[in-house]
């Protein structure tokens, strides 16, 4: 593994922690200055907004530029925003316009930030190792996701908020560093020159040019407005049926565990088809939906839930190599922003209505639609050609040496139409075969 590498590992693991130390503050710190709930939802809301506005943005400017210094500027955004909330917080006097406009700059930072991060991947790591490192970074994000909470809580039952804001500040700092000295092994072309609106229209022309990418996008668009429903009604029915709370937080965190050690076994399991597990692994998500609506013992609820979270973790990796695989560089920021776009905004909606359906309706009838909708939208995406399809990359590897040696020296051939294809030609339809 080279110094490149390490450095992105590094650094994407600590902006995980310090993303993930964020909304834990956030909500203890203004529940405890003001204890409204209305105020809360002020600040949560500043940041989501502008993230949500600024994606498509944020891919134009993913593809333009070169993917570390866009990452480096918006660590150092959002670690000033964190330094600013910080000494808000110690000064002891909590505003909430200030905190919901520090909160709207962070936001602005994290969609910034987030497409680049494909990009960057795609351009400091070979193809052959990209699931691997892919996979790497899951799980430093799902273990962020996992520490985070607690380490926020404690440092503010000890010390105050603040001082776990001065942290995630500190942190983004610390992942802004590492990105200073990385060197990205290729970079796409780029084209600084086009009209902004151009470019952006030309990211959608390329989205449109891939179905497999719409389709999929579609259906996690649906199992995270399904997760919103999940989430909220979830532990209303534990509390309810399933033996109060210690039985949610029981099946929350096998659901953590699942995901980590779904994101571990990517790499390490025989698939040849990556898209196909990537539809079973978000299609395995209406288990724990049809047994909360029944609802099953909590064991079997609590075995659901594991599996849907291990069925996302396996997809997260394989979903993002695919990605890089099969959409050309220049391309994969912008193309990126829809599907963080669709999955951004699909899963607030699904947490704001579902107590006004679930009032009308009961639990049940939701969690059941929300369950067969998910298998639907996942499992149609099988229905593509190109879902089947093995990677290009994955036959060239598989090839024994005979094999490699024979392709090497036969690489001008004669194609399907009667034409010699010279080395040039041959490199170009692999790269065709890769992006398709």
């Amino acid at each position: 593994m080279n110094s490149s590498i390490r450095r992105l590992l590094a650094g994407r693991t600590i902006a995980a922690l310090a993303t993930a130390l964020i909304p834990m503050t956030l909500t203890l710190a203004v529940v405890q200055a003001t204890g409204s709930a209305a105020d809360l939802g002020v600040v949560l809301s500043f940041e989501l907004l502008p993230l949500l506005a600024l994606l498509p943005v944020a891919g134009v400017i993913a593809d333009r530029f070169p993917p570390q210094r866009v990452i480096l500027a918006a660590d150092l955004v959002r670690g000033a925003a964190q330094l600013g909330i910080a000494a808000e917080l110690l000064a002891g006097e909590v505003r909430i316009p200030v905190l919901a406009a520090l909160s709207a700059i962070t936001g602005a930072g994290v969609a910034f930030g987030t497409p680049a991060v494909r990009t960057l991947v795609a351009a400091v790591v070979a193809g052959p190792d990209r699931l691997r490192i892919n996979a790497r970074l899951g799980v430093a994000t799902g273990l962020a996701q996992m520490v985070a909470p607690a380490l926020a809580g404690s440092l503010i039952l000890a010390v105050g908020a603040g001082w776990s804001s001065l942290l995630t500040g500190g942190l983004f700092a610390a992942s802004a560093l590492t990105l200073a000295r990385l060197r990205p092994a290729r970079t796409a072309s780029r084209n600084r020159r086009g009209a902004f609106a151009g470019e952006l229209r030309g990211g959608w022309a390329e989205t449109r040019r891939h179905p497999w990418f719409l389709v999929n996008v579609l259906g996690h668009g649906v199992w995270h407005l399904a997760a919103g429903f999940l989430l909220t009604l979830g532990p209303i029915i534990a509390l309810r049926h399933l033996g109060g709370a210690t039985s949610w937080v029981i099946i929350a965190q096998l659901g953590t565990v699942g995901m980590v050690a779904g994101i571990y076994a990517a790499p390490r399991l025989p698939i040849r088809r990556p898209l196909v597990a990537v539809a079973v692994g978000a299609a395995v998500y209406a288990l724990p939906m049809a047994a909360f609506a029944a609802p099953m013992p909590v064991t079997v609820v609590a075995i659901a839930y594991f599996a849907a979270m291990f069925g996302l973790g396996v997809l997260s990796p394989l979903w993002e190599t695919t990605m890089q695989q099969r959409i050309p560089e220049e391309a994969l920021g912008r193309v990126g922003s829809f599907d963080t776009l669709i999955s951004f905004a699909a899963r607030p909606l699904g947490l704001a209505v579902a107590a006004p359906v679930a009032a009308l309706t009961g639990t049940m009838a939701p969690l059941l639609i929300g369950a067969a909708l998910v298998a639907a939208a996942n499992l149609a995406v099988l229905l593509l050609p190109d879902v089947w399809q093995v990677p290009a990359e994955e036959a060239v590897q598989r090839e024994t040496p005979a094999q490699a040696s024979s392709t090497s020296a036969g690489r001008q051939r004669i194609d399907r139409g009667g034409h010699v294809n010279g080395p040039d030609a041959w490199a170009e339809e692999r790269r065709n075969r890769i992006s398709r």
